[in-house]
Order: structure tokens, then C-alpha cells, then sequence
């Protein structure tokens, strides 16, 4: 094979690997879906290293506050999440988006994590459930 067809076929790969949704989840939910939403699965929490860095709805991520990450759910929605091996609850509002990690329902903030007794495990099974 040619240098010429080779250095061709790396473009085109790169080019379309370029082109590929990254996205593991779809569209952002309307107003009407969230009504009622519910789910159960695990949730974990943001490390130290993000502190002070833009959410995907523009505002600084800070630990202190009761924050998380779902991917469909509107910016603002406030859910309930329940830490289902102790029964600690937690009211959040969705300012991000994520987890990026397969399996995963939901991000937590630091402080929101602690409040329902999950930073020592690092993930939980949680019940969430929309407010609004």
C-alpha cells in the first residue's frame, strides 16, 4: 500500500472519528416529561478537582452547594434523592450534565453527597424523583 493511500485513509478515519456523538444520553427532557419523573440506580458524587469549573449550564461547579448532574432532566429541575441503604434524603437542583460513567444515574456535589451519607462509599443505589 502506498504512502500516499495510507496517509488518505488515516485522514478519513480521523475525520469521521471527529464527526462521532459522544453523548450517551439523549436530549434533554421538556418541562411536561419531568412531571412524575422517577428512577433508581447509582449515583456518585464530583471529585475535588472540579471545583470552580463551568457546568454545562454555565455556572461554576461548587462543592458546597446541593447540586448534581442528570442527563436529560432541565437545567433547574429540583429532585429528591434518596440513598436507598439508609434512607437519607437530599433535595438537588440539576445545573450539569453527566455521569459520564456508564451505569450511572446521577452526580452529586460534594455537600449533597455528605448529606445523604455517601462519600464514604464513593456510589450509592439512590431513588430519584423530580420535584418540579
Amino acid at each position: 500500500m502506498s504512502w500516499s493511500l495510507r496517509i488518505a485513509l488515516l485522514s478519513l478515519t480521523i475525520l469521521f472519528a471527529g464527526c462521532a456523538n459522544r453523548e450517551p444520553y439523549s436530549s434533554p427532557m421538556s418541562p411536561a416529561a419531568v412531571h412524575g419523573y422517577q428512577d433508581s440506580g447509582l449515583a456518585s458524587y464530583y471529585a475535588k478537582r472540579h471545583a470552580g469549573r463551568r457546568t454545562a449550564s454555565g455556572e461554576r461547579y461548587n462543592p458546597s452547594e446541593m447540586t448534581a448532574a442528570h442527563r436529560t432532566l432541565p437545567f433547574g429541575t429540583r429532585v429528591e434523592v434518596t440513598n436507598l441503604s439508609n434512607g437519607k434524603r437530599a433535595v438537588v437542583r440539576i445545573n450539569d450534565r453527566g455521569p459520564h460513567v456508564r451505569g450511572r444515574i446521577i452526580d452529586l456535589s460534594r455537600n449533597a453527597a455528605s448529606s445523604i451519607g455517601l462519600i464514604s462509599d464513593g456510589v450509592a443505589k439512590v431513588q430519584i424523583r423530580a420535584l418540579d
